[in-house]
């Protein structure tokens, strides 16, 4: 997985390269997926679960153990006779012995199997919960990108104001040489240009702020003469029913762990069969009655049945029942707020594209307007303060088509990553 993610950031490396001076949404999206350190995550996980697989299967291997012991008791046992002639010693009171034991498991009833599931039902939980977090990345680069276009198209349109502007300036200029308008006229001009200035001075501090803090996502620096790319809106279209978040898959392998947890209930349940030799050395052996050290050895095999499982069974098969209620009641409410958003969304969707119908439109009339207003200044029936105010007011007009469009594509893509799409 870190090779293909090591292969995948450098052909993005590369395309951002080629291209010089542009940057897609799709590019920064993965660039910042490789960069986010939460990716470590997922090599940590997989080596996680490596290892508690191998501890696992190792339940199988002969197990070893070593112990001793001395002691000292106050009595022992003694024979209830004495045979004239036969001295018959009893056992020491003070007991000496080192033990060497090895035990081979022949079944478990399943114990080992069901940990290495709970193994794989636990890593598969940690690695949905992984893909989960690395998603909602997804939405912090969709609100920076797109903030970056809107501030752009801002940048844009007061350029074309700061032409208008220079524009009327010169004929503010002519005016007053013609005796059309007064100083007190190209003042105001002056006031707009200046007002306009300090407008982009704003916009450009505030595009700075988000290019550094998506540059600082993505892990790359982001040139000044760097072009995001807007998406086009075709390929950001398309069907909206089936909802794809990763959240789902979480809820699915939290679902499948709690099965395993039931399954293994049983094993809990069932005996355990092996094989065990002793060697010991100590003092007394085997023969109890014999005062001196010896060593000896034991054999056999071992079942060992617990019952205490039994106690607790149905309080276990309660909690997890319980825990998969809770999951499901996760689950219905995540896929009730989803289906809340994109319902939201999707009507955002189509109010924008009617508003945009009627946007060209407007721009068209405000241009007449403004064009009408030029004349009557220049007729000397209307104000140059008024004309100013036309000549905002088609910029404005021109700064809401712009404004819509990039809410257009924030709106659409904020649908695909509510459904995944």
């Amino acid at each position: 997985m870190n090779m293909k993610r090591t292969v995948f950031s450098f052909l993005f490396l590369l395309a951002v390269t080629l291209t010089h001076a542009q940057l897609t949404l799709e590019t920064c999206r993965q660039l910042a997926q490789d960069n986010y350190p939460l990716v470590r995550q997922y090599g940590l996980i997989e080596k996680s679960r490596e290892y508690d697989l191998s501890n696992a299967g190792k339940g199988y291997l002969p197990q070893f153990s070593l112990s001793g012991k001395a002691s000292y008791q106050s009595d022992v046992t003694e024979l209830p006779v004495s045979i004239p002639g036969v001295d018959v010693k009893s056992m020491p009171k003070d007991q000496y012995q080192v033990m060497l034991e090895l035990q081979q498991t022949l079944w478990d009833g399943g114990d080992i199997r069901s940990k290495k599931r709970l193994t794989r039902a636990a890593s598969d939980v940690e690695m949905e919960k992984q893909n989960v977090d690395m998603y909602a990345l997804n939405e912090r680069i969709n609100q920076l990108f797109f903030g970056v276009l809107l501030l752009d198209e801002q940048l844009k349109q007061n350029g074309l104001l700061q032409e208008d502007l220079g524009r009327t300036y010169k004929q503010v200029s002519d005016y007053i040489a013609n005796g059309i308008a007064t100083p007190s006229d190209l003042d105001a001009v002056s006031v707009e240009q200046l007002n306009t200035k300090q407008r982009r001075v704003e916009i450009e501090m505030s595009r700075g702020a988000y290019v550094n803090m998506l540059a600082a996502f993505i892990g790359k620096e982001i040139a000044p003469e760097t072009v995001l790319v807007k998406p086009a809106v075709e390929d950001a279209s398309g069907g909206y029913g089936v909802n794809n978040r990763p959240e789902l898959r979480w809820f699915d392998a939290q679902g499948e762990s709690l099965n395993v947890q039931e399954a293994t209930l049983k094993t809990r349940l069932m005996p355990c069969f092996g094989v065990f030799v002793q060697g010991a050395y100590g003092n007394p052996g085997l023969n109890m009655l014999k005062n001196e050290f010896s060593a000896y050895y034991i054999a056999g095999v071992r079942m060992s049945w617990n019952f205490g499982s039994l106690y607790t069974l149905g309080n276990d098969r309660r909690r997890i029942d319980n825990s998969r209620r809770q999951i499901e009641t996760s689950r219905d409410v995540f896929l009730f707020n989803t289906r809340l958003e994109a319902t939201q969304q999707d009507a955002g969707i189509v109010s924008m594209r009617r508003q945009m119908a009627d946007d060209d439109e407007i721009i068209r009339l405000r241009e007449n307007i403004r064009r009408a207003a030029e004349a009557k200044v220049e007729n000397g029936t209307l104000t140059v303060t008024d004309m100013l105010r036309e000549i905002t007011s088609e910029n404005l007009a021109r700064q809401t088509k712009a404004l819509h469009e990039v809410q257009l594509l924030m709106n659409i893509w904020q649908l695909k990553y509510t459904l995944n799409k």
